[in-house]
């Protein structure tokens, strides 16, 4: 067996009640595995990114409607972690109560993926294509006057993007 210092699983820190202090933690490392993402989209050149929104808009309206949501809820069992006894080598043990983590409620929609796909159908319907743009480089973010993206340029094997702040993009034909 594995064991740790403290036993099995002592390099799991954040259990129990100090789980969700860990997760919390956490939280702002998301912003920042945001902003290096490629950026997802549906995407026709020449369109302008306005009427991408309106598009992209009426086609989630027209799935909803075709294909409404039905989400449901279901709620996980508690987990009991038994106590357990620590020794150390000089012979001295302590006894590590058990506790129990409460069980989640969890929430899903079962019609999420097929929804998705109605509504990208819509947008192949009129024209668009997914697509999925890098981020650019340090270098090419440097050497690029800030800007915001308003039509969407022909893309090439060198585009890429840059995420402003106030959720624009520009892209970039860096090369």
């Amino acid at each position: 067996m594995a064991d740790g210092r403290d036993g099995v699983n002592s390099i799991v820190r954040c259990t129990g009640f100090w789980h969700y202090r860990c997760m919390y933690r956490l939280v702002w490392l998301f912003p920042l595995l945001f902003a290096c993402a490629p950026l997802q989209t549906n995407y026709k050149p020449g369109v302008s990114v306005a009427q991408l929104n309106r598009d992209q808009t009426e086609c989630d309206v027209r799935a909803e409607r075709k294909v409404p949501s039905r989400v449901q809820i279901r709620r996980l069992p508690p987990e009991y972690i038994p106590g357990r006894e620590v020794c150390r080598k000089n012979g001295k043990c302590r006894v590590i109560a058990g506790y129990w983590i409460p069980g989640e409620t969890v929430a899903f929609d079962p019609t999420e993926n097929l929804r998705a796909r109605v509504g990208q159908q819509c947008m192949a319907e009129r024209g668009y294509a997914p697509v999925s743009i890098p981020q650019c480089s340090d270098a090419v973010r440097a050497a690029a006057p800030a800007r915001v993206t308003t039509r969407l340029p022909r893309l090439t094997d060198s585009s890429c993007v840059i995420r402003n702040s106030d959720g624009s993009f520009q892209i970039v034909n860096a090369g």
